[in-house]
């Protein structure tokens, strides 16, 4: 602190007045930085709000891209649960298909061989019958009107 010379009558009013000068121009900066500080102080407040809003905003959009992810992830499961057990009807309906027509098949060459024994055996009849009149035909004596033999 500064010290006054003591004149007549008290202290130097120069020095004292200069002192006056002197404080109220350092209190005058002081409460220039005093302000600016605080409105800084203001300013970042505001923008420590606004990243603490994007923040709660970017947490709420993550939380629900992370919903919808396990909901969609959810969903190709079912799906894919859902496919398998269409393509296991399928191939079982598939299989099953194949067995009735090898079934069929079966049957129809079952049916088939019957039909050629049998007409094996009507054939074999029918050139047995043939056979029968050729012989018949080779008794037969061929005679003219006039009863003469032709042969």
């Amino acid at each position: 602190m500064d010290k006054f010379e003591v004149k007549f009558r008290g202290y130097d009013t120069v020095q004292v007045n200069k002192f006056v000068d002197e404080t109220v121009s350092k209190y005058e900066e002081i409460l220039d930085k005093l302000k600016r500080s605080n409105e800084e102080i203001v300013k970042l407040k505001q923008q420590l709000e606004h990243y603490i809003t994007i923040e709660d905003t970017l947490k709420r959009a993550v939380f629900s891209a992370e919903d919808k992810c396990d909901q969609i992830k959810h969903l190709a499961r079912e799906e894919s649960e859902m496919l398998v057990k269409d393509a296991k009807k399928n191939a079982n309906r598939i299989v099953n298909d194949a067995l009735l027509k090898a079934e069929k098949a079966e049957e129809d060459t079952i049916r088939l061989r019957r039909n050629i024994k049998y007409f094996k055996r009507r054939l074999k009849r029918v050139v047995e019958s043939q056979l029968e009149v050729i012989d018949e035909i080779e008794d037969i004596d061929i005679r003219s009107k006039d009863g003469d033999d032709i042969y």
